[in-house]
């Protein structure tokens, strides 16, 4: 089934299922009012046969209870059916092209990165933008990590993970629908730095004094009904006992329900997330290896954290007064669910980062499987260790429409370097950032815009933008002259790809000539593999002298007045300029 396809099918099949339940949720919601009349209706009528009367209450606020259950049930598949619909109308709007109001990823843009700036990685009409589908802050900053690692190791294992998630859309959408259910406020890290920094304030006697104490007040009570027990005030004296043992830990009781009261959306939602991925079935060795990271002996991880929240939950009820103070007095409520918790945390404080972190990777990867499922046409390249660095036949950049998008051809061998000339908008800029996704993608182990593509693991480094700083109080060649410096100690420590777009621009013709060809010679004779994008024809000399070094350019025609660019990668020394024909055209000169 094509891609579209499946969500345009699963589209109409939730909206479907929403709408069902949303007339189930209308009737349980008639018959709830129905019982709440008829019961308020029939004990009023029979009241002066209290038997009776009761019996038609206790009857009528069980099946009340039981219709308030259902309803909440129903709700809450309702919201998970409205996640799915949401999930697929974004997939086929993004398919249209029409992803620009997503999350950009700009605090993730850093100038100082081996390549991020340069091939619009981040920012408005960038690829994280295109590809995140993340729905936990953690996620996001996974999926940034990967894209930005420059990892050469491993690709084959990221490469069948990717492949097993894409085989998945159902569960993927599952989990993010689950995911996008709850709104977290407090980010993961902060929760695992209060749980490893909380102090324990209850002695252990406190595991069975509540149950004890419980089991006394139930007898007294019982005693003094049956009149067994003649002090009329022994409860009220047995209460605030029970209150000024709970007094005691009061304050620290306190601090502990404020910071539970922020985490506990999060282990709900996290519970639910553990659940769908113990519960799933994985052959690829990467996710069996994150699925195993959440085991915990005999118990599921869900379990736990369900186990978890519900001790929050039942610690939240002390804001309930008339609880607080029979519940405190009577059973040491407070001290109970605060025990429950701190023994929780003393338990499983070391394990909660991991199950933390196999969420957050599921929440990533989720969002690479699913660039793979949306690009069937795409190639995993083959890795492996040769001459050649890349070997791609109709390389494509990602981003660019598929009816308009013109692919090339590449073949670069290990300590080649191309220089690829070209006039103004032929396309020499798009092709440098073709072939850094490349790299990139082909690192992170996600599939290429390609018909065949054969890759030997190299790490990436680019300059191709770069600007002046005034806070640095640094020109813009000084800031250029940083970067090739920065790229010149990087391959002195082991081998990159380097991509450069028209270096030395801070300097005047003569000296960027000069300098250009300097630098390129260091490149070459430090064994460097990469391309450098230029207008200086005088660069290509090089080829004459270095045999490591290939002249490729992209074409521009002039045709009827009209300028023309087939935007296809040819061997040789790009003849056609611009420029003067632009600046006449528009009316500049």
């Amino acid at each position: 089934m094509n891609f579209i396809d499946y969500y345009h099918k699963h589209l109409e099949k939730y909206q479907s299922e929403a709408q069902r339940l949303y007339k189930k949720m209308t009737v349980l919601s008639f018959l709830r009012l129905s019982v709440f009349i008829v019961t308020g209706f029939g004990v009023y009528l029979l009241f002066q046969w209290w038997q009776i009367a009761l019996i038609i209450g206790v009857v009528g606020v069980s099946v009340f209870i039981y219709l308030l259950s259902k309803y909440t049930d129903i709700k809450r598949l309702r919201a998970f059916n409205k996640a799915l619909v949401d999930i697929n109308k974004d997939e086929i709007k993004v398919a249209s092209g029409n992803f620009l109001d997503r999350d950009q990823g700009l605090q993730f843009q850093d100038p100082n990165h081996f390549y991020s700036l340069d091939i619009d990685l981040f920012g408005r009409g960038s690829f994280f933008q295109f590809i995140n589908r993340t729905t936990i802050k953690e996620g996001t900053n996974v999926l940034a990590k990967a894209l930005k690692a420059n990892n050469i190791n491993d690709i084959d294992l990221r490469q069948s993970a990717i492949k097993e998630l894409a085989s998945k859309p159902q569960w993927r959408q599952y989990y993010s629908a689950t995911s996008n259910l709850v709104i977290v406020e407090t980010p993961a890290k902060q929760i695992i730095s209060w749980l490893k920094a909380h102090k324990t304030f209850l002695p252990k006697a406190m595991s069975w004094m509540p149950t004890a104490f419980g089991v006394a007040s139930i007898i007294i009570i019982v005693l003094t009904i049956l009149e067994v027990i003649s002090i009329p005030s022994l409860i009220a004296y047995w209460l605030l006992l029970g209150l000024g043992i709970t007094g005691i830990y009061l304050k620290k009781i306190s601090l502990l329900a404020t910071n539970t009261d922020k985490v506990r959306d999060t282990f709900r939602q996290y519970a639910n997330l553990l659940d769908l991925i113990e519960n799933e079935s994985f052959s690829s060795d990467l996710l069996n290896q994150k699925q195993q990271q959440i085991q915990s002996g005999d118990k599921k991880a869900s379990d736990i954290f369900k186990q978890f929240s519900k001790a929050l939950d039942a610690l939240d009820n002390r804001n309930n007064l008339i609880g607080a103070i029979f519940g405190n007095g009577l059973f040491l409520t407070d001290i109970k669910n605060s025990y429950q918790i701190e023994n929780w945390i003393a338990l499983y404080e070391d394990k909660v980062s991991d199950w933390f972190e196999v969420v957050s990777f599921f929440d990533a990867y989720n969002s690479l499987g699913n660039y793979a499922f949306n690009h069937p046409d795409y190639v995993f390249p083959k890795i492996a260790k040769n001459q050649a660095v890349i070997n791609a036949q109709n390389l494509g950049h990602p981003l660019l429409d598929k009816e308009k998008r013109i692919s090339s051809d590449l073949l670069i061998n290990k300590e080649q370097f191309f220089i690829v000339t070209g006039a103004n908008m032929a396309g020499k800029s798009t092709f440098l950032r073709t072939v850094s996704l490349h790299i990139v993608l082909s690192n992170v182990g996600l599939p290429i815009c390609a018909e065949t593509s054969n890759y030997t693991p190299v790490k990436l480094i680019t300059s191709m933008r770069t600007s002046d700083s005034l806070t640095d109080d640094s020109s813009y060649f000084f800031s250029e002259l940083t970067r090739l410096k920065h790229i010149v100690d990087a391959i002195e420590q082991e081998p990159y790809f380097i991509v450069l777009d028209e270096i030395l621009k801070g300097t005047n013709s003569t000296d960027k000539a000069i300098g250009s060809k300097k630098f390129v010679e260091k490149l070459v004779a430090s064994n460097a593999t990469g391309i450098i994008a230029t207008h200086d024809l005088s660069l290509c000399e090089i080829e004459n002298a270095l045999d490591a070094v290939k002249n490729y350019y992209f074409d521009a025609e002039i045709i009827n007045d009209e300028l023309h660019f087939d935007y296809k990668l040819k061997k040789g020394i790009c003849q056609n300029m611009n420029a003067s024909f632009l600046l006449k055209k528009m009316n500049i000169v």
